[in-house]
């Protein structure tokens, strides 16, 4: 069962909860499992009834055609009926141009006997519906026009292909594999089916002898359809099978990316000899590396992408759902290629995936991009643009499974102080509560949890605490009796309150399917209700996939019943969405509506990302667990999803002294950075480790805090554009090939690119530039690399490769405090990389870091600085927004600059006037690097320096560097 699970056995034999004889028994099988994840606890494919039925399709035999005497054009898109020939069921088919560049597809049945759920939750709004017109129409196709697309419905087979400037981009149900299973009623052999009886079929049309041509076949039922056990589970299936499936295919392309949450590479494997994908929300413990099995979270978002385009696609289905992948260039190594090529032959790369869902409609939104930004956008546009976090929330954050009490808690805020190591948030786990009744405190361990919050916030602070989504069933406890006397849990199939196991013992789950439940739950974070809770004081939500260690595949039970009279089948995947937002919507209202929240989530499902972040959940402290980190973050970052990060460390084992260091040093340069670890685990606060250890994890995180401008700006530029914090190399570069299956290295934002050392006793890298005629400069040497080559770059145990890119400006705070919040009159440093043609371009995002005064009342400044020919300008970017600061320029450095200049001088732009002047800088040539110092501006103003080329004073001397230099200016 694994060490988690044992642990909470082990509390209930505390707290006997448990008969003893049962517990001891399950404990002697959890600590013989509990190395690793037991697959036998997790289905395959095979033992998913619907998934083996539809994998067993055979290419080609599509049985569904598109009636093209159906056909209408509506203000909401084209309309028609889809006819499978077998069982002469219809089906409506609805395809519409949404928003910018996207089309939707949906196909549902006609008159159910039963609702198909849609999670339209996943959307910020409903998507307006563009201008589309049909083309072309003819017996056998119709084409509907859209901008410069166009998607051209086929009648038989049924297929659709979109062409985007009339390049096939993506085709749906060209290999035949759409399979749709009406709702019908059990019957007996010989019964006729619900809506069957006097010669009907289920949509009401004449059977044989009634005016049709053909008799419907029946198709038959197989195991799995009506009842299905798992190891010893039953599921009931009430319903009958429901399933959906339709096979799309990407022309041109080789790779695919996203469809997280799984432990595998970026671009994504074929799995035509083995499993397939699966998106189906699950607490794994110890998770194995290099598999398809789902974990936590489920986003079905695929992005497809080569040098000529990028098409993104979202299948809206929060059901269980499998995906297969196959490539026609599998396997094939480059020399196979090219010799292909060479050889003459013409096949077009193509990937072809097949999606299966257990229940739901075909509800499927196709980005068209044509590039990765646009797909970012449009996708983005549909789910909602990104919560802009706190400043706070993108800093470090130190937690444990448990700090013991309040005097570990000072303790451990004080050691941070006294090694001189920066931190914003300190987190406490389950064992802060009172018996794992959340939203209460231990009184023996957390007496005054109020003026323990204040004296963290004090120093500019702030504290976390778990609150999961099991209530412990005890009537003594406030929160659970109040969900049981309004009926908040979720139903078991008998109708009585769904009971499970999880960290309290005997448990129930609210509902939160049910929108009363969310806006209950969110009036919890009241100040007067939370007690002991006060406004510095941020929120966890974790085993909400959701966990139920008694369950089948340690979660619910498909058959339990929610709001609406839903199964859980049909809502599983945005379950655990809806407790992260409730918690969102509650420190909202704590506030009224003026401070950003901070949340972070286990489980997920698209659009969560408008409401906080997720991490990669129970990793261990092993290399490979570090290595797989890059992947999945990025496979979430291209999904929409861009605060996330992975436990610094391992939560699992100890990690030893290096592999500790290697991993602060890769998550500096993540998007949420927090170290976080087991109960069993030894301590690991950096000041327990040898000196050079905590000096390299202190300097990794100050590296961090010299940043936060500069990620604090890519977070605006998530929120505003949809485009991820950390990026795969193709997106800044999409037509470099030798990127697109790269996943050891990554851009943080437009700017910086970081190859983190991944590998034990590790002497050096090997780092690929990309870009073709790009230069990158070393962040801490500013050593030039030239792109388009893969170099050797050599590593001490306290070095990371990360290089700016040539054309690039980043802003950072040098001034490094004790907290993010403490910096916020500092100033700052600009890092001006230059490119070939020695120009370069960067913004800078600036409010209060915690209001929502920049959304609501324009109270930032967004600022934009080119440097060309010479000069470099900064201009306000959005002339909406006014925001006082006391933040100056206090240095700025130029990197790439061919020769030293002799003067520089510094003057306002148009309407700000600056008093011309003189300023100092020095020149030095090895590494054609000029520091300005102190320009002494605000950062608010809008400013010009300029560089005029004469002869400069030569300095000799290396300063300990061998590096000679020319002092220039005012001396």
């Amino acid at each position: 069962m694994g060490l988690i699970y044992c642990s909470a056995l082990i509390w209930s034999l505390r707290m006997g909860n448990m008969p003893r004889p049962k517990l001891l028994l399950l404990l002697a099988l959890c600590v013989l499992g509990a190395e690793a994840v037991d697959r036998s606890n997790f289905k395959t494919c095979d033992q998913s009834s619907f998934c083996k039925r539809h994998r067993n399709l055979q290419p080609g035999m599509s049985p569904y055609r598109a009636l093209m005497d159906t056909v209408q054009m509506t203000p909401e898109g084209l309309s028609m009926k889809v006819l499978n020939t077998r069982n002469k069921v219809e089906l409506q088919l609805h395809l519409a141009a949404v928003n910018i560049n996207t089309a939707r597809l949906t196909i549902d049945e006609i008159n159910p006997i039963r609702e198909r759920f849609r999670p339209t939750d996943a959307l910020s709004k409903e998507p307006t519906i563009a201008e589309a017109s049909i083309l072309a129409q003819d017996d056998n196709s119709v084409t509907l026009g859209f901008l410069q697309n166009k998607a051209v419905v086929t009648s038989d087979p049924f297929r659709i292909d979109f062409l985007v400037d009339d390049e096939l981009a993506i085709s749906v149900n060209s290999r035949g594999l759409m399979k749709f299973e009406q709702y019908r009623k059990r019957k007996n052999n010989d019964e006729p089916a619900e809506g069957q009886e006097n010669g009907e079929n289920q949509e009401g049309e004449k059977q044989e002898g009634e005016g049709d041509e053909e008799k419907p076949v029946e198709e038959e039922d197989e195991p799995g359809m009506w009842e299905e056990t798992f190891k010893s589970h039953h599921d009931s299936k009430p319903y009958g099978p429901s399933s959906v499936g339709l096979d799309f295919s990407f022309p041109g392309v080789e790779h695919v990316y996203g469809i997280p949450e799984h432990a595998d590479t970026f671009a994504l494997k074929t799995t035509t000899s083995g499993e397939p994908y699966r998106l189906y929300n699950l607490d794994v413990f110890e998770y194995e590396l290099h598999n398809p099995m789902a974990l936590y979270g489920s986003i079905p978002v695929m992005i497809a992408h080569n040098a000529q385009r990028t098409v993104g696609l979202f299948w809206m289905n929060a059901a269980e759902t499998w995906i297969d992948i196959s490539s026609n260039t599998a396997g094939k190594t480059v020399f196979g290629k090219m010799l292909d090529y060479v050889k003459g032959g013409s096949e077009m790369p193509q990937t072809d995936t097949h999606w299966i869902s257990e229940s739901g409609v075909i509800d499927v939104f196709f980005m068209l991009g044509p590039n990765p930004g646009q797909v970012f956008s449009q996708y983005t546009d549909l789910t909602g643009k990104p919560a802009m976090p706190p400043l706070f929330a993108i800093a470090y954050h130190q937690s444990r499974w448990n700090y013991n009490d309040e005097e570990d808690v000072k303790n451990v805020d004080a050691g941070f102080d006294d090694n001189d190591i920066p931190y914003d948030v300190l987190w406490l786990d389950i064992e802060h509560t009172d018996g794992k009744r959340y939203m209460t405190w231990d009184k023996h361990k957390f007496p005054t949890p109020k003026d323990m919050q204040d004296r963290v916030a004090a120093k500019g602070r702030k504290m976390v605490v778990i609150v999961d989504p099991h209530i412990k069933r005890d009537d003594n406890y406030h929160i659970h009796k109040d969900a049981k006397d309004h009926g908040y849990y979720v139903k078991s199939k008998d109708g009585g309150d769904f009971e499970g196991w999880c960290w309290p013992g005997s448990s129930s789950y609210l509902d939160f399917i049910n929108p009363t439940v969310r806006d209950w739950w969110a009036s919890r974070f009241d100040l007067g209700t939370f007690e002991g809770s006060t406004k510095n004081l941020f929120i966890w939500n974790d085993m909400n996939e959701p966990s139920v260690f008694n369950g089948p595949e340690i979660t619910m039970h498909k058959d339990a019943v929610h709001y609406g009279g839903w199964e859980h089948r049909d809502v599983h995947n945005i379950f655990g969405m809806y407790l992260p937002k409730s918690t969102y919507l509650g420190l909202m209202q704590r506030s009224h509506g003026k401070e950003r929240p901070f949340v972070l989530s286990r489980a997920f499902f698209a659009g969560y990302h408008r409401y906080g972040a997720v991490w990669t959940g129970d990793n261990t402290a092993e290399w490979g667990h570090l290595q797989i980190s890059i992947p999945m973050l990025l496979s979430l970052s291209v999904a929409g999803q861009s605060f996330v990060g992975a436990d610094v460390g391992g939560f699992f084992k100890n990690p030893d002294s290096e592999l500790l260091l290697r991993w602060y040093q890769a998550a500096a340069y993540q998007p949420f950075f927090r170290a976080h670890a087991h109960l069993d685990t030894r301590r690991r606060e950096p000041w327990l480790f040898d000196k050079e250890t905590m000096g390299g994890i202190r300097e990794a995180i100050r590296a961090r805090y010299a940043l936060l401008p500069y990620w604090y700006t890519l977070f605006y530029q998530a929120a505003t554009r949809g485009m991820p914090v950390m990026r795969p190399l193709w997106v800044e570069f999409p037509q470099d090939t030798s990127t697109f299956a790269t996943e050891d290295e990554f851009m943080i934002g437009y700017a910086l690119l970081a190859h983190p050392v991944t590998e034990a006793g590790a002497s050096g890298v090997q780092v690929y530039f990309p870009g073709e005629g790009q230069v990158w400069y070393d962040v801490d040497t500013h050593k030039r690399h030239n792109g388009g080559v893969t170099e050797y770059i050599p590593v001490t145990l306290t070095k990371i490769p990360v290089f700016q890119k040539g054309g690039t400006i980043v802003a950072r705070k040098e001034r490094i405090r004790r907290a993010s919040s403490l910096t916020s009159r500092d100033p700052y440093t600009f890092t001006i990389a230059l490119d070939k043609q020695g120009t370069a371009t960067g913004e800078l995002f600036v409010d209060d870091g915690h209001s929502f005064k920049y959304r609501d009342n324009n109270r930032f400044l967004h600022k934009n600085y080119l440097f060309e020919n010479n000069k470099l300008i900064s201009r306000t970017m959005d002339m909406n927004g006014e925001f006082e600061t006391k933040s100056w320029v206090e240095r700025i450095i130029i990197i790439g600059l061919p020769k030293a200049p002799t003067t520089v001088t510094i003057d306002g732009v148009r309407d700000i006037m600056i008093d011309k002047k003189n300023l100092e800088f020095r020149y030095t040539p090895d590494t054609q690097t000029l520091v300005i110092r102190k320009p002494a501006v605000n950062v608010a103003q809008n400013w010009s320096i300029t560089l005029q080329n004469l002869p400069c004073c030569y300095m000799g001397g290396d300063r300990g560097e061998g590096l000679g230099s020319y002092l220039c200016g005012n001396r």
